[in-house]
């Protein structure tokens, strides 16, 4: 009996030293193929924000003022081609001017023995300054359906006022020569039919024959006829 104890105690070790190895063998202390990286993917998916301070060149520039640029000016045109007839302020002569394409031609006629034919620019704002023979010239402007200004023939000076009209109104003339006879004339047509002209024969001005606004016929006191035409710059 006194020898069972030291045989119980060595089955005892036994025992135990193939438990400790059953337990090494089941948990193991080698490498394993799964990795726990979720304490990387917090780490990726949180960075750390850090101060950040912009360069020179990001900072925001000045507000400029920019002054709005002014909407070109529409082109001006010269008026519109039109006639006028009318007479001097003191009724002593009658005016016809024609414009046609920024161009005037006038004719001042007192049917007797003074006239003078000019021409000239008409301006954007419908101002006119004509000349003519002899330092003639004339002075106007248009005025809603009118022209207004003076003439000036031979150092006297008339005002006139010339409204806006249409055929057969408006200035005429024929030149031609008969029977080796220069013969120039001039008329001017008014809105009522009336009408006032100069034929001037190889110099000599003279009250001009009736003429036929409808044809341009003049007839001539010699049984001779005349054709004048529309006077156009």
């Amino acid at each position: 009996m006194k020898r069972s104890g030291p045989l119980f105690t060595l089955l005892a070790g036994l025992v135990l030293a193939l438990f400790m190895l059953s337990v090494n063998a089941t948990s193991g202390t080698g490498s394993s193929s799964y990795s726990d990286t979720s304490s990387d993917a917090s780490d990726a998916s949180e960075p750390t924000a850090s101060p950040t301070t912009s360069a020179p060149g990001d900072r925001p520039s000045p507000t400029r003022t920019t002054t709005p640029t002014s909407s070109p000016t529409p082109a001006k045109r010269p008026p519109s081609d039109a006639r006028y007839a009318g007479r001097t302020d003191d009724d002593s002569a009658s005016i016809a001017i024609t414009l046609r394409d920024g161009e005037a031609v006038a004719y001042f006629c007192d049917g007797r023995a003074t006239e003078s034919w000019l021409k000239g620019d008409v301006e954007d704002d419908g101002s006119m300054r004509l000349t003519g023979k002899h330092g003639a010239k004339l002075d106007g402007r248009i005025v809603g359906d009118k022209v207004r200004g003076t003439v000036e023939i031979r150092k006297r000076t008339w005002a006139f006022t010339a409204p806006k009209t249409r055929k057969p109104a408006g200035v005429y003339r024929a030149t031609t020569e008969v029977r080796g006879e220069k013969l120039d004339g001039g008329w001017i047509v008014q809105a009522d039919g009336s009408q006032v002209g100069i034929l001037t024969r190889d110099g000599e001005p003279a009250k001009a024959p009736r003429l036929d606004p409808a044809t341009g016929t003049v007839a001539l006191a010699d049984g001779g006829r005349l054709t004048a035409r529309p006077v156009v710059p």
